[in-house]
């Protein structure tokens, strides 16, 4: 026996509704992962920052004499370091 065309035009909506459902959930799902990941200049910042941190340790410690402004600093430095080793660790946190 052959269907009605109302029968028919519901079954088409339906399908079409849940292909649209379907294709937000994907769309969902992708800016959930896209923004779950880390911006490209997170990793180089984090290393940066704290090699400058153990750098800056080094150099008060090794030359401090010969770096006028370092030898002005005094214990500074060794704040300064630890700062910036601090702020290396707060920037690693944010990875994802």
């Amino acid at each position: 026996m052959p269907e009605s065309k109302g029968r028919k035009a519901a079954d088409d909506k339906a399908v079409i509704k849940r292909k649209s459902e379907a294709a937000a959930r994907r769309s969902e799902n992708k800016a959930r992962q896209a923004s779950l990941e880390s911006p490209p200049w997170l990793a180089p910042l984090f290393i940066v920052v704290g090699l400058l941190g153990v750098l800056w340790l080094v150099l008060y410690y090794i030359a401090a004499a010969y770096i006028p402004f370092m030898a002005a600093l005094g214990g500074w430095n060794v704040v300064i370091g630890m700062v910036l080793m601090t702020a290396c660790f707060l920037i690693a946190t944010q990875w994802k």
